[in-house]
């Protein structure tokens, strides 16, 4: 049953009002018609099942039947912080990581990131990355959204973080050294509505200066096993170590 996003003021009187890319895919793509039921989501773990009684020319109608009791998410909130990456790696990044659970995505710009965006940039690009969570959301039947910032310098990136109780740095040299135990360690720490902090270099990795100022702001370094992984790989191990961690094992 195909799902979508929708903002509060869209529901009234216990009807639901779809329009914009929605309206498009839903009418044109999809060819919905009345009586069809779709799953819209209008907020963490609020999902309803409707089923669409009118379709106008830029909107569709539709009737709430029930809300449905839905808890998908992971029991902690995770956010990723990404040096951004050269190519269409961020929008791996944020597709697949939407799949695996995470809350956020904060791409940084690098002392190494050899990719620049300019404001207009930035904000063009953001806006996509941020249609590729909710599509990657609804595909998955997540119950939230994720948020993706638009990139932050460095030095924000530390005053971001500040309210997460958990943070931790992805460090090829600690994988290089054999470290295998902060990750878990920190796992282990967990608990249910807790939040992380989790920060991934660019193809360059990081500066030792850029890893003593997130030591200092405190910052964990790990390893994620014995082998070196791509800038867009070491986040989804990441996600799927949590998720393992927080989901399966409980």
């Amino acid at each position: 049953m195909q799902r979508y996003f929708i903002s509060e003021e869209n529901i009234k009187d216990g009807s639901v009002f779809i329009s914009g890319d929605d309206f498009h895919h839903l009418a044109n793509v999809l060819r919905g018609k009345p009586g069809d039921k779709i799953l819209c989501v209008a907020g963490r773990d609020k999902t309803a099942l409707v089923e669409i009684t009118e379709i106008a020319n830029e909107s569709i109608a539709g009737s709430i039947i029930e809300w449905k009791d839905e808890s998908k998410e992971m029991p902690v909130k995770v956010a990723i912080a990404s040096g951004l990456p050269k190519g269409d790696k961020l929008d791996y990044i944020v597709q697949k990581g939407t799949e695996l659970g995470a809350a956020e995505f904060v791409p940084f710009v690098a002392a190494r990131s050899v990719v620049k965006w300019d404001d207009k940039k930035a904000a063009k690009k953001q806006e996509r990355l941020q249609k590729i969570a909710k599509e990657a959301a609804e595909q998955s039947h997540r119950a939230a959204m994720p948020e993706v910032h638009s990139p932050i310098r460095f030095s924000e990136l530390l005053k971001v973080s500040e309210t997460y109780p958990h943070k931790l740095i992805a460090y090829e040299e600690e994988a290089k050294q054999g470290e295998s135990t902060v990750l878990s360690q920190v796992l282990n720490r967990l608990n249910d509505h807790d939040s992380i902090f989790m920060v991934f270099g660019p193809e360059g990795g990081f500066t030792p200066e850029e890893i003593m100022k997130l030591k200092e702001a405190g910052f964990l370094a790990c390893g994620l096993g014995p082998r070196i992984l791509r800038t867009e790989t070491a986040p989804l191990y990441a996600l799927s170590a949590i998720s393992y961690h927080t989901e399966l094992m409980r």
